[in-house]
């Protein structure tokens, strides 16, 4: 079973709140981390655990998770360390794209719905980045060779995952002396895990088409636009198939590589009070359903 951390928060720097959603910066060995609560129930911090695994089979730049809980009152949640220790920055990508359009909706705040953020702006603004640095990548194949080839990667694994969530504040640059891609991060809101387990169970039996695993998981979408003039965005897998079609393929290649077998294994080190039976039952469908998808659809030609 994986770990699970506890924090103390008289250690906090800062306790900050995102909605309902408590978090807060602590060190630990001089090292600086960010403790995210999951107060809410509704399964983040077993999906950010998920992802954070995932991106690990496929060779993916990615912040890593540790499942954690308060000392004081055993509240859930996860743990990172900050990708952008001193002197580096994190450059959000409203900024990024900003410095490309003085007139970008950049606002703090205003992150959904926000139709100038289409495939060709974000492509535009991830070509001027250099590519993670090494620490990030010891995996990741050798054909990679730019920024926006490992992007492409990040766009594919919110297709995978079904997370709706790639907004402009959730990709970024590490500034130094150099912008460099920063690794994928915040992926709580992905495999369906706001769901009951009512629900779950319902779609995994259910015979009608329109309430099943596959009909939902055809549903996502993106936080991305085809054009700024559209009313809605693309979905995550006709997002994915928008970008550039040689990264895609070499990351379609990597996920044609993962087993179903490797998956349930990730899933099944989740512990029992953090995720149920019937929602680890739920999660393999539609991560299943979603390879497929992306592996079957001939989104890169």
């Amino acid at each position: 079973m994986f770990s699970i951390h506890s924090v103390d928060q008289q250690r906090a720097e800062a306790v900050e709140w995102l909605g309902t959603k408590r978090k807060f910066w602590f060190l630990d060995n001089q090292r600086r981390w960010l403790f995210k609560a999951e107060e809410r129930g509704t399964g983040d911090d077993w999906a950010e655990k998920i992802a954070c695994h995932l991106c690990e089979l496929l060779g993916m730049p990615h912040v890593h998770y540790e499942l954690a809980e308060l000392t004081d009152g055993n509240i859930p949640g996860v743990i990172c360390e900050t990708c952008s220790p001193a002197p580096l920055s994190l450059v959000l990508g409203n900024q990024l794209l900003l410095r490309r359009d003085p007139v970008y909706p950049a606002d703090i705040g205003r992150k959904y719905k926000v139709r100038e953020h289409t495939v060709q702006a974000v492509v535009d603004a991830v070509r001027e980045l250099e590519l993670p640095s090494d620490e990030w990548m010891p995996n990741t194949d050798r054909e990679i060779q730019t920024a926006l080839d490992v992007f492409v990667g990040y766009v594919m694994l919110d297709a995978w995952i079904a997370n709706q969530d790639r907004h402009h504040e959730n990709w970024a640059a590490l500034r130094d002396d150099v912008l460099r891609l920063a690794p994928t991060f915040d992926h709580g809101a992905g495999l369906a895990r706001i769901l009951s387990d009512e629900e779950r169970k319902e779609r995994l039996t259910t015979k009608d088409r329109n309430r099943t695993v596959e009909f939902f998981a055809s549903k996502a979408k993106s936080a991305f636009y085809n054009l700024a003039t559209d009313s809605q965005p693309l979905g995550t897998v006709a997002a994915f198939a928008s970008f550039a079609p040689n990264a895609a393929r070499l990351w379609v290649d990597r996920l044609a590589r993962i087993k179903l077998e490797s998956v349930q294994a990730i899933l099944d080190e989740v512990p029992n009070k953090r995720m149920t039976k019937i929602t680890k039952e739920f999660t393999a469908k539609l991560l299943q359903i979603n390879q497929e998808r992306l592996l079957q659809e001939k989104v890169v030609g």
